[in-house]
């Protein structure tokens, strides 16, 4: 049983890891670098150079910018100037105009931004951004989380240092230290009114969804779904909207979702597929609760030893939170909880990231599909045995089995994918 602190430390930690978003984080999380940079310089910049980790380059390239009908990160870095403001966060660019636009634009013409790849960096997340105006200059370095300050400076003044713990601009994050049980603890025997809140992930997601399901977005995945040949049930209807607000985030809608541990389709993966099946299946406001929470906290767990950016797909983690999520909504026990992780890991590992694109639906989808299948083994009493592959007896094992492929074993992976990237068409 949790004591009344840890639950306090883990609904912080949650509240933390799922907030707003609007785009893809990583080009939004250098807009609100840019911002952060073009704050302390005090004025509209002139030259912009922007250095980034590999994975943060793969992530930006190929996604669209909410509002500009552009891809990559040149228009996201031009807006973070002209009209980002760092107090948003990750709605940097909530207030983008066709005046702004029409700025961010001609800094592109002007050659204003250059854009380069940070070599030798062992840190996944790392942005650098050095803005110049006449004589005065400002940087700017955001790394390991996507909001978290780690270095500003104005000329040679130093404003903050990471080891600066007492400055408001440091997001510091919370050390909670996760286990299986301890996230099926709090999801499952918490107050119930300690865990409202994360309704907000469901509202705010559906809402996505069903304002994508007006347009045309991406590749469309979620009108596939809806008007396809599978029919029309509760797991078509879980692939539909869940897909449906990955298309619209993919390619740049200029509404919010809610993210999780540092990605939009992380939190729309790890919402949606739960949200719809309570719904569709008359499942009381406390069930949905609870398992909401249960998929966000379980993601959130995956996410601390695999790292916010790696080799592995998020769909990957947020679906196995999703999953867990599902089965308890099907009257799964706890021992069938750790059983539908164990058919996710033994399922869909090594599903690889090769950058944040409208693409990225068809995988959400994937992991949708895969996680209602582990769930429906699980409560037949079906389970990936700890013979087979990288599963273990043990939950916690298992999952860090997954993790430790994702975050060490796919590194020349990544490195692979991201120079394909860099080189089509040569």
């Amino acid at each position: 049983m949790l004591t009344i602190e840890e639950r306090s430390e883990i609904v912080a930690l949650i509240k933390q890891e799922v907030i707003p978003a609007i785009g893809c984080t990583e080009p939004i999380s250098v807009a609100l670098a840019v911002a952060k940079a073009t704050d302390i310089l005090g004025n509209k910049p002139d030259k912009i150079q922007v250095s980034l980790s590999p994975n943060m380059l793969k992530n930006a390239m190929g996604v669209g910018i909410p509002g500009t009908g552009m891809v990559g990160l040149p228009i996201a870095i031009a807006l973070g100037a002209v009209i980002g403001k760092s107090e948003y966060g990750l709605e940097v660019l909530k207030d983008l105009n066709t005046e702004a636009l029409e700025l961010g634009k001609k800094m592109i013409d002007d050659k204003v931004i250059s854009v380069y790849l940070k070599e030798n960096i062992t840190e996944k997340l790392y942005i650098e951004v050095l803005v110049k105006k006449g004589e005065n200059n400002a940087q700017v370095i955001i790394s390991h989380n996507h909001t978290s300050f780690s270095h500003i400076q104005k000329n040679e003044e130093i404003l903050l240092h990471l080891e600066d713990e007492n400055s408001d601009d440091s997001v510091k994050e919370k050390d909670v230290n996760l286990s299986f049980n301890k996230v099926c603890d709090f999801a499952l025997e918490s107050p119930v009114d300690e865990l409202r809140f994360i309704l907000e992930a469901g509202k705010m997601n559906k809402a996505a969804a069903a304002e994508s399901i007006k347009g045309d977005y991406g590749h469309g995945v979620g009108h596939t779904f809806a008007n396809g040949m599978m029919g029309n049930n509760v797991f078509t209807r879980m692939l539909s909207v869940t897909a449906a607000a990955c298309d619209a985030r993919m390619a740049g809608a200029m509404f919010p979702v809610m993210s999780n541990s540092g990605s939009g389709n992380q939190g729309i993966a790890a919402t949606l597929p739960v949200s719809v099946y309570a719904e569709e299946t008359g499942k009381s406001e406390e069930q949905t609760i609870r398992a909401l929470t249960l998929s966000h906290l379980m993601t959130i767990y995956i996410k601390q030893s695999l790292g916010r950016l790696s080799g592995l797909c998020g769909a990957v983690v947020a679906a196995t939170g999703s999953a867990c999520g599902i089965t308890y909504l099907m009257g799964g026990t706890r021992e069938q909880i750790g059983f539908t992780i164990k058919n996710m890991i033994g399922n869909i590992t090594g599903m690889i990231c090769d950058g944040a694109k409208p693409s990225c639906a068809l995988k959400v989808s994937n992991g949708v599909s895969t996680a209602t299948l582990s769930a429906m083994m699980a409560m037949e009493n079906k389970v990936v045995s700890a013979v087979e592959g990288i599963t273990d007896e043990n939950v916690d094992k298992t999952i860090h089995n997954l993790t430790k492929i994702g975050s060490e074993g796919m590194n020349e992976t990544d490195r692979m994918v991201l120079d394909i990237m860099i080189h089509k068409g040569e």
